[in-house]
């Protein structure tokens, strides 16, 4: 044989042996996530990480059909009060111990009763969890809850070892030990998280990588250039700007799915001292921000049209929209009309943290423009996206450029933002008609009841609420085109079964 033939034999045989030829994808993120524990968590990153480590007890396809994952059918009773559920054989977590009844029934406990909890609203229907034998599961419920089967497809349906998550309490996020496709294996703030395959998955054959890197980079024109140049192999939320030129890129692909969710101005009304401000106390003053704001031009100056207009927690197209509000053109004489009413003709300043990216740096900018004609100072405070969050916990902050990823059923968009005490209420809104009809909402399964409860509280929103809606995106990724399988999904998460090089 040549002698560089055996050279290259050589090297090729040695490269193996080292694991240089070893799957790994890199995503790059918009920002780094928040604690690593299901129950505690609630940025929209994180649910990305989380589809990767964290299999949950349902999941939805594309099109937001409800399907198996962890549990592999289910049954309501005739009364509505218990949901069966039968679970998947076979599985564990990570750490090694078994998957079955008895895990579900700590994971709920959990969720319910951890002090640290974001998901107590989630599950609170649910009044006992029974572990029927091994490999069933029993949920009783005070009252019909046709929300909690879509809650399942989320946080609150993700599944935790008990033995982990016994020893490590409020401290599992830093080291989560979940059942799916790939475990932990490090995480540096701000840098990256990284996690590994494991081998002990039940669809261990769908899986092609042995690690995957997510990469916090919150500038999107740097994100989009790691990508060009080789250091990324998909990267999530594209700038809408920024689809033409890779729609033209012969290296990269571009994939879209319409959100399930919203962005807008989360204003502080009862959450500590920052509430004490004008905005925070008067209604009338939240309005004539919200009129003072061209909705439509945001969407084309910022988005190149790509987004849809909102001012409601549903899209226009959605079926749950009230369409007794449309999106209401810009007024600047009636914003100015209502600060004078409140008191404030002489206008009034807001601070306003918005996440330290370009493209909410930019939103925020444009709606400063929008605000001053009509007499409001906005004041833009640029952070790190989990200290906005943090902050914003605190209620320290009088107003937050802040999204939400949405979910399925729409009381995912609306109850745990706008219920007395609700899990992500960080404004401290409360209305206890909005609260009754938020419920309401969630007992019935008739769609058109739901939809009346919907409405009427949402006619109280639009007057009083504590959220200004801006818009609503579209989910865009890019990635290397050497990356094959990956379908895009509503719910904007990156799902690796069947996706590979």
């Amino acid at each position: 044989m040549p002698l560089n033939r055996i050279l290259a034999v050589t090297l090729a045989f040695g490269l193996c042996a080292t694991g240089a030829f070893a799957q790994n994808l890199r995503v790059g993120l918009q920002e780094d996530p928040d604690v690593l524990d299901p129950d505690q968590s609630r940025t929209f990153v994180g649910r990305i990480v989380y589809a990767s480590l964290c299999d949950k007890l349902v999941d939805i396809t594309p099109g937001l059909e409800i399907v198996p994952m962890l549990a592999t059918g289910w049954e309501w009773s005739g009364d509505g009060l218990t949901l069966t559920m039968k679970l998947r054989e076979g599985v564990t977590f990570h750490d090694g111990t078994p998957f079955n009844a008895a895990a579900v029934v700590a994971n709920i406990d959990r969720s319910q009763n951890l002090p640290e909890s974001r998901r107590k609203s989630e599950v609170k229907s649910i009044t006992s969890t029974v572990a029927v034998d091994d490999m069933t599961v029993a949920f009783t419920v005070a009252k019909p809850d046709a929300t909690l089967i879509a809650q399942f497809a989320d946080r609150a349906g993700m599944m935790l070892s008990p033995t982990a998550a016994t020893a490590a309490g409020a401290d599992l996020g830093l080291n989560p030990v979940c059942s799916g496709p790939f475990k932990f294996k490090e995480r540096v703030a701000q840098d990256r998280i990284v996690l590994e395959k494991y081998d002990g998955y039940y669809n261990a054959a769908a899986i092609h990588f042995d690690t995957i890197t997510f990469l916090p980079i919150p500038d999107t024109t740097v994100r989009l250039a790691n990508l060009r140049a080789g250091d990324l192999d998909m990267l999530e939320r594209l700038a809408a700007t920024d689809a033409p030129s890779v729609m033209k890129d012969s290296g990269l692909t571009l994939e879209r799915a319409t959100s399930l969710g919203y962005q807008g101005i989360t204003i502080n009304v009862g959450n500590g001292e920052r509430a004490n401000t004008p905005i925070g106390m008067d209604a009338r003053v939240r309005r004539a921000l919200s009129l003072s704001i061209d909705r439509d031009v945001i969407n084309q100056v910022v988005f190149e049209g790509a987004f849809a207009p909102g001012n409601q927690p549903f899209p226009p197209t959605s079926p749950w929209y009230n369409a007794a509000f449309p999106v209401p053109a810009r007024d600047v004489a009636a914003a100015k009309a209502l600060l004078a009413e409140a008191g404030h003709a002489d206008g009034i300043t807001v601070e306003v943290q918005v996440a330290n990216n370009p493209v909410q740096t930019q939103l925020m900018q444009v709606i400063q423009s929008m605000a001053a004609e009509a007499g409001i100072k906005i004041e833009i405070t640029a952070k790190e996206f989990a200290t906005l969050l943090k902050d914003q916990t605190a209620g320290a902050f009088n107003a937050s450029q802040i999204g939400w990823s949405g979910r399925v059923d729409p009381d995912g968009n609306i109850h745990g933002f706008m219920t007395t005490g609700a899990g992500l209420n960080d404004a401290h809104y409360s209305n206890p008609e909005v609260d009754r009809l938020l419920d309401a909402a969630r007992v019935s399964t008739e769609t058109a009841k739901r939809k009346e409860s919907y409405d009427a509280a949402l006619a109280i929103l639009q007057d009083e609420g504590s959220i200004i809606y801006l818009y609503h995106q579209v989910w865009i990724w890019a990635l290397s085109n050497k990356v094959k399988g990956f379908v895009a999904y509503p719910d904007g998460m990156i799902r690796l079964q069947g996706v590979s090089f």
